[in-house]
């Protein structure tokens, strides 16, 4: 079984108490509004510019990754870009002058070849005829005859092809290679901007767990911000309370080591109460349960404080 955070045990200890005079106390702890940047590939950690406790700015370079392996499947997807355009442009540019030339010379010379075996033909089966000659001749005369006019039908077909350009299917295909291979490149191109990990927004750095040549997996959790205007004070409600405490509520909190109390408004309230399930309660447990809730801070002396800090709020009417 985990343990209980100080604030909820705590806050166990007072419920079991009975006292009268703390019945009205929320306790809790000072939060900030947390962004976890995470590594989006395993790379070696090339540079700090930033240490905790540092503020940033929304854009501000954190930190830095080995970039190599992620520059050289970029070089890899240019190349493929490169190789599908200039596919894309030979087929949009059809056959070259000089293979349309040579495809009607060689329909030419095949349609010489057909004359020629087919005048063959005729003196074979001439003498055929008189008896001059065996039937092989004359089969072997036709078969020629047939083979150079399939040959000349051949050419023609070849030389339609180069003349009629480039199906709009093949073209087609090739421009959706090319945007396939752009949008790679474009994939890794954010992929390596992200190796050199920014801010998304103005903050301040509360944890950075590794250094300088570690290489975390993918996934880890490389910095943790601090966001926001102001921090909140994250209390737990007890279910005696619970009906009578609404977003909007003026609050006062009271953070450990500070005598002013600071004004907040309650942020948010879970519908569902922590701990302890709410359908294994009955009767006098059932006041047990606590649902937890988010008091947002108010004033510029509030921003000043630092995360963790145990407090209590106490309900407070409006000035």
């Amino acid at each position: 079984m985990r343990p209980l955070p100080l604030f909820a045990g705590l806050m166990l200890l007072v419920a079991l108490s009975g006292c009268e005079s703390s019945h009205d106390e929320l306790l809790g702890s000072l939060e900030w509004d947390r962004i976890a940047l995470p590594a989006e590939a395993s790379e070696t950690i090339l540079n700090w510019h930033v240490a905790e406790g540092d503020p940033v700015e929304a854009g501000q370079l954190l930190l830095e990754l080995d970039p190599r392996r992620q520059d050289a499947r970029i070089a890899q997807a240019s190349a493929e870009v490169a190789q599908n355009s200039a596919r894309l442009a030979e087929l949009s540019n059809g056959a070259r002058v000089e293979t349309i030339d040579a495809a009607r010379a060689t329909l030419a010379r095949n349609r010489a070849e057909q004359v020629d075996s087919e005048r063959n033909f005729q003196r074979i089966a001439a003498l055929y005829q008189r008896k001059q000659v065996a039937i092989a001749e004359l089969d072997r005369s036709r078969a020629a005859r047939d083979q150079a006019s399939a040959a000349t039908r051949n050419a023609e077909a070849q030389l339609r092809e180069l003349t009629n350009g480039t199906r709009p299917e093949q073209l087609e295909q090739a421009a959706a290679a090319l945007d396939a291979a752009r949008g790679n490149l474009a994939q890794l191109q954010v992929g390596r901007e992200h190796l050199s990990l920014r801010a998304p927004r103005a903050g301040r750095v509360d944890a950075l767990p590794f250094k300088i040549g570690d290489q975390p997996a993918a996934g880890s959790e490389l910095v943790s911000l601090l966001v926001g205007e102001a921090p909140y004070a994250r209390v737990f409600i007890p279910s005696n309370l619970r009906a009578q405490v609404k977003i909007g509520d003026p609050m006062r909190v009271y953070v450990e080591g500070i005598e002013q109390p600071f004004k907040a408004r309650v942020r948010s309230i879970h519908s569902e109460a922590s701990f302890t399930p709410y359908y294994a309660l009955t009767g006098d447990d059932a006041s047990r349960l606590m649902y937890r809730s988010e008091l947002l801070l108010e004033g510029d002396a509030a921003r000043q404080l630092p995360a963790g800090l145990p407090l209590h709020a106490e309900r407070a009417s409006d000035e």
